[in-house]
């Protein structure tokens, strides 16, 4: 009955054999793969496995329904189609295939900011690194209901090396300055998202700087790096909303649908980002394209000290003490003449060079305006202070927290 049914048996139904046999050979190919994965341990339980679930239904159904040709070769080709951009695009910088365990989101859409952390979070990473957000949205755990009584509330701020992505509880170096400016006089919170630049830092400064109920007595702003992602740029928004803050929806996955959200189909996860890209308030689909620059950026200069003059104006009115932190990078990571993806229009052995520009004109201002200037030498910091190529390892974050913790204390007492 099989035989007759898939047309191998005379009179042979070609239209039904040819079908069932590519089927089948896809179903083997789709069986190797997966026990190849997971024979490389990049398979288990979870979304990846999902996928492949959904391949053998898809050549399941296509067998089943090879009595109708048309509908058979439908399901074959989705089923090769997701197959192929699953596999071939492992390793791209816009990968289809589902990740192999799934992580639960941290951050939420803002109208203003873009992005912010999701208040009262606390999750385990595919990697078993330890995540906690705060009921006021700021990383770390929740304060006691006694936790401000007499204490001076001191505020980070900053971009991912602030929220410290790569550390877990306790080891960011918020946390541990906390611990160094004695946790019985202060309380350090930590404002630091993935991908902020002085401009979000001028909107959280001005309209979200209390947290808690508690004005801080003074603000640090470790800041350089996300800046340096807009050099370069054409005709550059003066707020960034050209580029940098319409990624950021899509780099934190903060989109209901699309964006970089991966589905068990990846033509389906195609789709839905190419629609997302082009339908969405937020039209924003691929980084700038073009030629790396060369030298450094007058344009992007001026208005990264625009926002730290606006960000000290704020914080004096309001009798915050401003304290600046140029940005840190693992410099050993940064030699070739690539470009690694988050800076698109500047190649690797650059971002040192325009950094220290960068931190160099951070500093000036900080003088003329009468803050307090923290710079760091670059090179006291080495490749074991990092996890990857500019986010401090638990080492590095409470090297940093010592190394800043005499000038913080001076200047927030």
């Amino acid at each position: 009955m099989l035989a007759a049914y898939f047309g191998s048996r005379r009179p042979y139904r070609f239209e039904r054999l040819i079908p069932a046999t590519v089927a089948l050979v896809l179903l083997i190919a789709v069986a190797i793969a997966a026990i190849w994965l997971r024979l490389a341990s990049q398979l288990a339980w979870g979304p990846r496995a999902d996928y492949f679930f959904h391949l053998a239904l898809l050549l399941a159904a296509a067998l089943a329904l090879v009595r109708w040709p048309k509908i058979a070769g439908t399901l074959i080709v989705l089923a090769a189609v997701d197959f192929a951009w699953g596999l071939g695009s492992q390793g791209s910088a816009t990968p289809l295939l589902p990740p192999l365990k799934a992580e639960a989101p941290r951050f939420r859409w803002h109208p203003l900011l873009q992005v912010v952390p999701i208040p009262s979070l606390h999750i385990v990473g595919p990697t078993g690194l330890v995540i906690s957000h705060t009921s006021a949205g700021t990383r770390g755990r929740e304060p006691g209901p006694h936790a401000f009584d007499g204490r001076t509330v001191v505020a980070t701020y900053g971009g991912s090396t602030t929220y410290d992505i790569a550390v877990g509880e306790g080891d960011t170096w918020s946390d541990r300055l906390h611990d160094l400016l004695g946790r019985g006089r202060s309380v350090v919170v930590n404002n630091g998202v993935p991908g902020y630049t002085t401009v979000e830092h001028v909107i959280q400064t001005a309209l979200y700087q209390d947290k808690f109920g508690h004005r801080p007595r003074c603000a640090i702003y470790y800041v350089g790096w996300n800046d340096l992602r807009n050099a370069h740029i054409p005709n550059l928004d003066a707020g960034y909303a050209d580029f940098h803050l319409q990624s950021q929806v899509d780099s934190l996955k903060v989109r209901r649908i699309g964006g970089s959200d991966v589905t068990v189909s990846p033509l389906l996860t195609v789709l839905a980002r190419f629609v997302s890209a082009n339908v969405d308030t937020v039209q924003y689909f691929a980084d700038p394209h073009g030629p790396p620059g060369e030298g450094d950026d007058p344009i992007l200069d001026g208005l990264f000290e625009r926002n730290v003059r606006t960000i000290s104006a704020i914080n004096r009115q309001r009798g915050v003490a401003t304290v600046w932190i140029g940005q840190l990078v693992n410099r050993a990571a940064f030699t070739g003449e690539g470009r690694y993806g988050w800076l698109p229009l500047v190649r690797d052995r650059d971002v040192p060079v325009l950094l220290d520009r960068l931190n160099a004109r951070l500093m000036r201002a900080a003088a003329d305006l009468g803050d307090t200037g923290i710079a760091v030498p670059p090179q006291s910091f080495g490749p074991p202070d990092f996890a990857d190529n500019g986010h401090f390892s638990a080492r590095g974050a409470r090297r940093f927290a010592e190394t800043i913790g005499p000038a913080v204390r001076e200047a927030c007492r």
